[in-house]
């Protein structure tokens, strides 16, 4: 194997199952990609995939020369930044994925900074409330807040998300303010209830309580399954939301919303960096996780 490059094109394949999409994400073209992994098996005397009309699935011997192969990269890698300073300017593309909120209050207005300060880097900015797919959609890293279940991820922490109560200044005057969790209760107060799964379970009103945290169900007639759509039933007054601070923060500052019952607030939000295999600890997303780092820093307990 003449250098690293055929490498690299065998493991995204690997990844994302697709010979087209392995090229869409590295930017070459289809036939190149089909070229450089044949080679590799005529050369290897193996054949590394199965491949049909409709999917390309790594053979046993392709599993295994994926996990050699992919700890190589790393090595290269990290022998390759070395000597690179640490202050240099990153150059190339950076795939990322995030929620449309995430996207919109904090990582967007930020941008100008982080381009200045890198003016060659590409960055692909993906906002959706779905979970993508990270390898085989082709994405360096992802944000993600709560719990890391999927054991294909590696979750770089990030710190603790500030959530916090709020409600609309009409909300309030109808209900009044509440100053205590027996207030909720005997003010007749409304929530808004949130789930990814409309009619299933809904959630409580969330609130600390000695040394962890419950759940008071109040009434609400409204249940929505999309972040967006969640704060502006809070910002129209249909009911108290509880949110991330990041997306909040300018409502509050015009007077839309007004932060309530500011010492029972909710537990934060795990934040992290998710990517599939240690390496995808490019320079790139190293740099990109400090960065998030410094623009959450407000936000975060």
């Amino acid at each position: 194997m003449k250098n690293l490059t055929v490498l690299t094109i065998f493991c995204r394949v690997a990844e994302m199952a697709s010979f087209t999409r392995a090229a869409e994400a590295l930017g070459i073209p289809k036939g190149r990609a089909s070229v450089s992994v044949r080679d590799l098996e005529k050369e290897l005397g193996i054949a590394l995939f199965h491949r049909t009309t409709r999917s390309v699935q790594l053979t046993e011997d392709g599993q295994a020369f994926y996990k050699r192969a992919a700890d190589l990269l790393v090595e290269a890698q990290e022998l390759e930044m070395m000597f690179v300073a640490k202050e240099a300017s990153l150059v190339g593309k950076l795939r990322v994925d995030m929620s449309t909120e995430m996207a919109r209050s904090v990582v967007i207005p930020a941008l100008p900074q982080l381009l200045s300060t890198h003016p060659e880097l590409e960055l692909e900015l993906s906002s959706t409330d779905r979970r993508v797919d990270l390898a085989r959609e082709g994405f360096d890293c992802a944000i993600r807040f709560g719990p890391i279940v999927d054991e294909t991820l590696v979750a770089l922490p990030l710190g603790r998300l500030r959530m916090i109560n709020v409600a609309s200044p009409d909300y309030l005057r109808r209900h009044g303010i509440p100053h205590t969790l027996n207030d909720l209760i005997t003010h007749g107060h409304k929530m808004v209830h949130y789930s990814p799964t409309l009619g299933g379970e809904k959630d409580g009103w969330e609130y600390p309580d000695k040394d962890g945290y419950k759940s008071l169900m109040l009434p609400g007639a409204v249940q929505v399954n999309n972040v967006q759509a969640y704060h502006e039933c809070g910002l129209a007054g249909v009911g108290l939301i509880q949110a991330g601070q990041p997306a909040l923060n300018g409502h509050i500052e015009n007077g839309r919303l007004v932060e309530v019952l500011p010492n029972l607030r909710p537990e934060p939000l795990i934040a992290s960096l998710v990517v599939t295999h240690r390496r995808n600890l490019s320079k790139r997303v190293r740099c990109f996780k400090q960065w998030l780092e410094e623009i959450l820093e407000p936000y975060l307990v």
